[in-house]
């Protein structure tokens, strides 16, 4: 694992979109896929709220994939969608994600200390989050608590899967490695997160003040806005497989679907 220069985070962010302009449908496509897949699987009773998160690490390796696969001239499918399923390390990939939801609830719940637990009933669905539940709540500072509490786990996670999936590591030597080398990359980091922040907030946000001034009309700038935030995650999606790349290499090539 090299060193990474700061300016590697801003590369990081470049090679997402290199990516997402060789196949931006078929991209976009096997996004959508996974949203409509969530949503399915979001009527399920209990396990609804809990199958997204453990299955974060499985379908992580679909866009890690398509994105080799993408780099290396290939067609995507949407079919790709069932890579982490299909893994050898299928088992692995579900006991991150286990890990991923706990790490999550103890960080949501460790926020009651500063919030009494608005934010934790929130999350949970005992509460409705509107601006009646937010006023004089402290919430705003648990979520901030919360999210820096997780920092370390997210660290931890960040590269675990393609480890598992790809390097064929065990759990916890995967989480070892990652959270080591995202510390090791830590300025590179720094930068391609306040990247995402203009480009992906800020920018959204200043887009959709200037429609509603030139238009006045709300459907407008949701014409506007939704495509483009769908395309910005896909993209989004996209950079995620050179942060792995610049660290660890490149994976084998891909096998045809």
């Amino acid at each position: 694992m090299e060193k990474l220069p700061a300016h590697a985070g801003w590369l990081w962010i470049k090679e997402g979109f290199a990516l997402f302009r060789k196949q931006p449908a078929e991209l976009s496509t096997l996004f959508l896929s996974y949203m409509f897949l969530m949503l399915a699987v979001g009527i399920i009773p209990v396990l609804g709220q809990l199958l997204p998160l453990i299955l974060v690490p499985v379908f992580s390796m679909a866009f890690m994939q398509a994105c080799a696969r993408a780099e290396q001239g290939k067609r995507i499918y949407p079919n790709l969608l069932l890579t982490g399923f299909r893994s050898p390390a299928f088992g692995s990939l579900l006991k991150l994600g286990g890990l991923y939801l706990a790490a999550a609830v103890i960080a949501v719940a460790a926020s009651s200390l500063i919030d009494g637990g608005v934010f934790w009933q929130a999350m949970t669905g005992q509460t409705a989050l509107d601006a009646k539940t937010l006023h004089g709540s402290g919430m705003s500072l648990a979520m901030l608590f919360a999210a820096a509490l997780y920092t370390p786990a997210a660290m931890a996670f960040w590269y675990a899967a393609p480890l598992v999936a790809w390097q064929k590591m065990g759990v916890g030597k995967a989480i070892f490695y990652s959270f080591f080398a995202v510390r090791r990359a830590g300025k590179a980091f720094l930068v391609y997160g306040l990247a995402w922040f203009v480009i992906g907030v800020l920018l959204p946000v200043f887009i959709s003040a200037a429609i509603a001034l030139l238009t006045g009309k709300a459907i407008v700038t949701m014409m506007v806005l939704l495509p483009l935030s769908i395309v910005m995650t896909v993209i989004m999606y996209c950079s995620f497989y050179p942060t792995y790349t610049h660290v660890f290499g490149r994976p084998e090539p891909v096998a045809e679907a």
